[in-house]
């Protein structure tokens, strides 16, 4: 009779290696949010910064899902285990999110140029989380990166199409560089399984 080996449970390491898999590192996400943010622009821009406001609101609500379809367009899961740690701090990294916005608005209605740079502030301080979730110090750059933008801007009191520019050219520079470490990442981890199962 054979014992059963008590299941071994995941380290923080192993979280974040399959977290940077699920979801190619982040980059569909950040490339997502940083299209939204070009939208807010033009919209700022062609239209009102009123309507920029909403632009970046209602957009901001198809980042995950759109983030996710493109990563399974590119052949990865776009899903966790359920036995992921790092699954619910994502989660409650976008509450956290999602409660700060109404602040953002509130200055927006003393400075309407405030706006673009209070939500360069909080999602850059939601950016550094991803550092822990995906293991990676990238995302520490690119958080201090809308930080000091929007904190730049704020004080400037730029106009909000520059603001909006401003978080979508920063996102769009990182995302592209996080695709390109995550794929080699990935191509490795992936040809190591092919191997494994070879010899198996």
């Amino acid at each position: 009779m054979t014992t059963q080996q008590p299941h071994k449970p995941m380290t923080i390491a192993d979280a974040q290696r399959e977290m940077r898999f699920a979801y190619y590192g982040g980059a569909p996400g950040m490339l997502t949010s940083a299209t939204v943010w070009l939208i807010a622009g033009i919209v700022a821009t062609v239209m009102s910064p009123d309507r920029a406001i909403w632009s970046l609101f209602i957009g901001g609500m198809f980042i995950h899902p759109v983030a996710v379809l493109l990563t399974k367009v590119i052949g990865q899961p776009g899903k966790h285990s359920a036995s992921n740690p790092l699954g619910s701090l994502a989660m409650e990294t976008t509450f956290w999110m999602i409660l700060m916005m109404p602040l953002a608005y509130a200055a927006s209605r003393l400075r309407i140029e405030w706006f673009f740079p209070a939500m360069l502030c909080i999602i850059g301080g939601r950016y550094l989380t991803f550092a822990t979730i995906y293991g990676t110090r990238i995302y520490w750059l690119c958080g201090a990166a809308l930080a000091i933008a929007g904190g730049s801007l704020g004080l400037a009191t730029a106009s909000p199409a520059i603001g909006a520019f401003s978080g979508a050219a920063i996102e769009a520079v990182f995302a592209v560089a996080i695709f390109i470490t995550s794929r080699r990442e990935i191509a490795l981890s992936k040809k190591v399984a092919i191997g494994s199962g070879q010899q198996a």
